[in-house]
């Protein structure tokens, strides 16, 4: 409990460490170009439109890093390939193989390498026209966005898109692109539940085969007693490792996203 509280502590003294950094960075810069702004104070440009000032910027910057996981479960392929993963471990009879911190890390990197084009376009259109000081960052968060919203869209299923601006009180559109993203989110994971569990339920009939196989046959031998699931679990993994299995799940996930030739 002791070793609880002192990590407890040690991460709000390290936020509170970063956020005064970015204070005095923001004090300084501010200093240097001789501006006195309050830190809620907004920055008009030269053609009439406003921008928050550093100091708050960083602000919600740093309030904002507590929303990345779930804009990294929520808004990429990471709920996908989880699921499926998950599925996959079950269909095995297997609890803890591959453990959690294997399944979460081969998640992690499949979509850091599914997400990549959509990365590159959003650093390409937002990030270095931001850094370059050609976008405001007003600007270049709607920049970023497109892209994204592009990948999710493609992902989701009219219907669920359908669904869910019914029930957000949103009559008609020209174009899904014009749906808001509070809509476009949840029935991005709607579709992404759904697909998963689709692909898990493909790859979950091979094994059940093999459990009814060697389920029946060992009732006939009148080994009432042996569990079915300890039989059947080396001709499951001789079946995966014999078809090469994780090369054709990695394909199949990736193929489900568009990615290959």
């Amino acid at each position: 409990m002791a070793n609880k509280i002192k990590a407890s502590q040690f991460g709000i003294n390290a936020f509170y460490l970063l956020l005064f950094v970015g204070l005095i960075f923001s004090h300084v810069s501010f200093a240097a170009d001789d501006l006195s702004m309050s830190v809620l104070k907004l920055t008009t440009n030269p053609d009439g439109t406003q921008e928050y000032s550093v100091t708050l910027q960083i602000l919600i910057f740093m309030t904002a890093l507590s929303f990345i996981p779930a804009a990294i479960i929520m808004m990429t392929s990471f709920t996908r390939i989880v699921v499926i993963l998950a599925i996959l471990r079950q269909a095995f009879g297997l609890q803890q193989t591959p453990s959690n911190q294997v399944i979460i890390g081969l998640t992690l990197f499949m979509t850091l390498f599914i997400m990549t084009p959509v990365y590159n376009k959003i650093n390409e259109q937002a990030i270095q026209p931001y850094l370059a000081e050609s976008l405001t960052s007003v600007e270049a968060i709607e920049k970023a966005k497109a892209p994204l919203k592009t990948f999710m869209l493609e992902q989701t299923r009219l219907k669920d898109l359908s669904t869910l601006a019914t029930m957000a009180g949103i009559e008609t559109v020209d174009k899904p692109s014009d749906l808001p993203m509070t809509v476009v989110i949840p029935a991005f994971i709607i579709s992404e539940l759904k697909t998963a569990f689709q692909i898990g339920f493909m790859l979950f009939i091979p094994f059940l085969i093999i459990d009814l196989v060697v389920a029946s046959i060992l009732m006939a031998m009148g080994m009432m007693m042996l569990s079915p699931m300890i039989v059947s679990l080396p001709f499951k993994l001789m079946l995966f490792v014999l078809v090469d299995g994780w090369n054709l799940v990695i394909g199949t996930i990736a193929t489900s996203y568009g990615m290959g030739p």
